[in-house]
């Protein structure tokens, strides 16, 4: 899985013409990962003002707005990729504009689900 980081509000600190060239570009490596077949799935989270976090807090459930914690960047989305090698995966990642932007791609494998073996 390919988790999406990045700071909350900087689409909204491009510029039209900046923000259609990173839609584009997300749009056309979409388009390669669907042809290549290693495409699973994703989608963009909501913004993070809209998260609740939901802890126990000494014996008691804790419902509070926001994300769980305070950081410059925020999980924004994640894609779902079938490939032959986490380096593969890593390759796509490298490639995702939220990442030239001040953004990161966190690379993690799913559990199998046959236990904890990745």
């Amino acid at each position: 899985m390919l988790l999406i980081w990045n700071r909350p509000g900087f689409n909204e600190e491009l510029t039209e013409q900046d923000r259609t060239a990173l839609f584009g570009e997300v749009d056309k490596i979409m388009e390669e990962l669907t042809e290549t077949g290693e495409l699973v799935g994703g989608q963009a989270l909501a913004n993070p003002s809209q998260t609740l976090t939901v802890r126990l807090v000494n014996g008691n459930t804790e419902v509070v707005d926001g994300p769980f914690m305070e950081s410059k960047e925020q999980f924004a989305g994640y894609l779902t990729v079938e490939c032959d090698t986490p380096q593969r995966a890593a390759e796509i990642a490298a490639r995702w504009p939220d990442v030239r932007h001040g953004g990161a791609m966190e690379v993690r494998p799913i559990m199998d689900e046959a236990g904890t073996e990745m």
